[in-house]
């Protein structure tokens, strides 16, 4: 039975070269890489090609779980997929096989801990957030849209939405939103 592997880091900072190298060492004869957030499947190309490709007998290999998801729901979606296909899911630093109960068992356990952990990140940057504002350190983002410019294109070039969103390189909603006008 044929084993594929699937290696993420979520920055592209981070190197995938351990990950690589552990499923190289697990047998996998190809190596799908790619350096994405797994808060979320959208793009997640490598992923989706790897889901696209398996075949019912196949073995899909990844070091740790949260490598594949970091949501319950995103890990469900996926292993149900998976086992329509008639795949299996294993990884090499967790007791994981999806042909067993107990690796089903054990698979669920990881991931509400895995979506656990990125709640507890996120609240986290939030209260830091909130204590740099506090502080006057932090201010947000600045500004994309230059709502003078915006303004002066209506009232003085007498542009419309459309117009002004191609010359400022910004959605047409933006214009609509900085203009206070609903479009209906």
């Amino acid at each position: 039975m044929p084993v594929y592997g699937y290696a993420r880091v979520s920055t592209l900072d981070q190197d995938l070269t351990l990950q690589q190298d552990a499923l190289r060492a697990a047998g996998c004869s190809v190596i799908r890489a790619e350096k994405a957030s797994g808060t979320r499947r959208d793009g997640r190309t490598e992923l989706q090609v790897l889901l696209d490709f398996l075949q019912p007998g196949d073995v899909l290999m990844v070091t740790r779980i949260d490598r594949l998801a970091r949501s319950m729901k995103d890990l469900q979606d996926i292993v149900h997929e998976l086992k329509a296909k008639g795949v299996s899911l294993k990884a090499t630093e967790q007791p994981i096989d999806t042909g067993t109960a107990a690796g089903k068992a054990f698979l669920d356990m990881l991931g509400v801990f895995a979506e656990f952990e990125t709640n507890l990140r996120r609240e986290r940057q939030l209260e830091g957030i909130r204590a740099a504002k506090a502080k006057g350190v932090y201010k947000g983002r600045k500004p994309s849209i230059d709502v003078a410019e915006v303004r002066r294109l209506k009232e003085e070039e007498k542009l419309g939405a459309s117009a002004i969103a191609r010359r400022l390189k910004i959605g047409r909603a933006s214009v609509y939103r900085v203009l206070g006008a609903v479009r209906r």
